[in-house]
C-alpha cells in the first residue's frame, strides 16, 4: 500500500478532505524525521515505537578491493511494534490464508 492510498482510505473513512489528510500525514512524517533527528524517540501507544538504534564501530571488507573499511559507530532509525500491533497480526485471518496459499 502506498502513501496515496493511505490517504485515499483514511479520506474514505473520516469524510475528511484528501487535501486536509494530506496536509496531516505529511506533517505526522515531518514531526516523526524532525524529532528523531533531534535524539528523540516516539511512542505511539497501542502501534508502535520509533526509536534510534545504536550501531556499533565495525570494521567491513570491501570486495572489489580486498581492503578494510572501517565504519564509524552510528544511529539508524527503527520502528518497534507495540504487543497489541503484533497480536493483530498474529490473529489475522487474511495473512493465515496468504501463508496457507503461498
Amino acid at each position: 500500500m502506498t502513501k496515496a492510498e493511505v490517504i485515499t482510505k483514511i479520506s474514505e473513512k473520516t469524510g475528511i478532505q484528501k487535501d486536509d489528510v494530506t496536509q496531516a500525514v505529511e506533517a505526522f512524517f515531518k514531526v516523526v524525521k524532525d524529532s528523531m533527528a533531534d535524539g528523540e524517540n516516539i511512542y505511539v501507544r497501542g502501534f508502535g515505537s520509533f526509536i534510534n538504534k545504536k550501531r556499533a564501530k565495525k570494521i567491513a571488507r570491501n570486495i572489489s578491493k580486498n581492503t578494510a573499511i572501517v565504519i564509524d559507530e552510528h544511529y539508524i532509525p527503527a520502528f518497534k511494534p507495540s504487543k497489541v500491533f503484533v497480536e493483530k497480526i498474529k490473529n489475522s485471518k487474511k495473512i493465515k490464508q496468504l501463508v496457507t496459499q503461498a
